[in-house]
């Protein structure tokens, strides 16, 4: 059975090296049956999540925000996407993205939480699914 561990944090999170540490130790345990999550920032925890998930031949999936385009590793299909910008697209993103996960990992800058992370954490604590919090 695929374990998928979301990762997921602030744009601006610079610590690339926590990010890769933790990928390639979660690779180690779990082997090929691990996806690794995220919502497909271009920067920050999104970006080095994709690149140590494709670096170390991990499956991925992404939930882009619904008025981003659709891309190979997104989880729902085209027609979900290239829709008009709201900031709510970010918060059903993260709904969709927790609800996916079995795990949520999160890093943060000097234990800061961003909004979007919030919001992750938030629904991932409804539905009491599994948090990690790396700062």
């Amino acid at each position: 059975m695929m374990m998928k561990v979301a990762i997921i944090g602030s744009r601006s999170y610079t610590n690339k090296r926590k990010i890769k540490d933790f990928v390639f130790k979660l690779k180690e345990k779990v082997g090929d049956d691990l996806v690794i999550v995220s919502g497909g920032a271009k920067q920050g925890s999104d970006k080095y999540a994709k690149q140590y998930a494709l670096e170390f031949d991990i499956n991925y999936s992404e939930f882009p925000p619904y008025h981003e385009p659709h891309n190979q590793h997104c989880v729902y299909g085209a027609f979900r996407y290239n829709k008009q910008y709201s900031v709510g697209n970010y918060h059903k993103r993260n709904k969709d993205l927790v609800e996916y996960s079995d795990n949520v990992v999160a890093f943060c800058t000097e234990g800061k939480i961003t909004d979007g992370t919030g919001s992750a954490l938030k629904s991932a604590k409804k539905i009491d699914k599994k948090v990690i919090i790396f700062d």
